[in-house]
């Protein structure tokens, strides 16, 4: 099969990663496959530069940006246009909020056979203004009539398209997010980099992988910092990840008088955060808005409990009392006894990171997603028509 996959960006980050592996795969299965993106710049860095695909064919639009521009959307859309005729695309796969509409009309203009679109987290939500909610879940559900299926990383995606009118149920497909797990499964624990961070020894650690950036809950984790700290001295906070917000959190974190137990890594290569991960003995994750988190995946692979809230797909892989422990989204408090729980309880933290592994080593795979995508591809191909 010709398939492009279009996405906004290709900075560091969950929806980056799961499309440059479906492109690696069908590389590596004999398909020609090219990936459409608009420039990537920011904070976040540049995956296409920390994990090169060897034959990979990158396509930059130069106007199919993120923000909402009609200007530079409309030149998008007729690149675009310009593009999938040119390259005569048997699918067009799109990924990411602004390129998944813009793709997704511009490949039916361009007569494409298959055009299906990837949902990674809905670009409407609760944290968000009613009048922008109404305008997003109206392009989607333009959008989704001009494209033959949709794929989501978690079923909890799919129920809040469906209960919002973009589509009905039946055009959906959950393919949860594939990730390489071997480093996560594999991987030890590695003294010199903990010396390395200023984790002293015999300390334990509560990690966090995540974008510095709004609705990603740092501001909840320091916010239960003091009573953790309280409870258990001993404790470090492991924030991996850069963004916009790392002067405002620092700033928050200075005031509460606990710089000496937070330690912020900066940007991290993909490739490392599994030596991360490994320092850690507990993955925090508290974003408001998230698809299916792929960081706590990632924790799971590694044997680590997890804490989180009930939204959107994360109960999908951290089950409460089972793989990790689930608290009330904004509930420091709730939030800060679940931590001192596991804390204090290493038989408890070792049972639920057993069974987190076992969740997540098959149904997680980048091989399994690749190899769902294509073989629906070629279902839908062979047996649906487009419109």
């Amino acid at each position: 099969m010709r398939i492009a996959h279009v996405i906004t960006r290709m900075i560091i980050g969950g929806a980056q990663e799961n499309t440059l592996l479906t492109v690696r795969g069908h590389l590596e299965h004999g398909h020609d496959a090219v990936l459409i993106t608009g420039p990537t710049d920011g904070p976040e860095g540049k995956l296409l530069q920390t994990r090169p695909v060897p034959g990979l064919q990158v396509v930059e639009i130069p106007r199919l940006c993120r923000a909402l521009h009609p200007l530079h959307d409309l030149l998008a859309y007729r690149h675009l246009v310009r593009v999938f005729r040119a390259g005569r695309f048997e699918v067009v796969h799109t990924h990411s909020s602004k390129a998944g509409i813009l793709g997704r009309f511009a490949a039916r203009r361009a007569g494409v056979p298959l055009v299906v679109h990837t949902v990674h987290g809905q670009a409407f939500h609760p944290y968000q203004g009613g009048l922008a909610n109404r305008i997003y879940i109206a392009a989607e559900q333009l959008a989704a009539r001009r494209c033959d299926r949709i794929y989501a990383v978690a079923q909890a995606m799919i129920d809040q398209c469906v209960a919002a009118g973009v589509a009905p149920a039946a055009k959906y497909q959950v393919v949860y997010s594939g990730m390489e797990l071997e480093p996560f499964l594999n991987g030890t624990r590695d003294p010199d980099l903990r010396r390395r961070l200023g984790i002293p020894t015999g300390a334990l650690v509560i990690g966090k992988i995540a974008r510095l950036f709004e609705l990603k809950g740092h501001d909840t984790l320091i916010a239960a910092a003091s009573k953790i700290v309280k409870a258990c001295p001993e404790v470090r906070f492991l924030l991996v990840g850069d963004g916009l917000l790392r002067p405002a959190l620092e700033a928050e974190i200075r005031r509460r008088g606990l710089e000496s137990f937070f330690i912020f890594t900066g940007l991290v290569p993909p490739a490392d955060i599994p030596m991360y991960v490994h320092q850690m003995d507990i993955l925090a994750h508290f974003s408001l808005r998230e698809g299916l988190p792929r960081s706590v995946v990632q924790g799971l692979a590694a044997g680590l409990p997890a804490v989180a809230h009930p939204l959107d797909g994360t109960p999908e892989v951290v089950a409460d009392g089972k793989t990790g422990i689930l608290c009330s989204p904004q509930d420091p408090a709730a939030v800060a006894a679940a931590l001192i729980r596991l804390l204090h309880d290493p038989g408890l933290r070792a049972r639920l990171g057993n069974a987190g592994r076992e969740r997540v080593r098959h149904d997680f795979d980048w091989r399994r997603m690749v190899e769902v995508l294509e073989t629906d591809y070629a279902r839908h191909l062979t047996n649906t028509p487009h419109g």
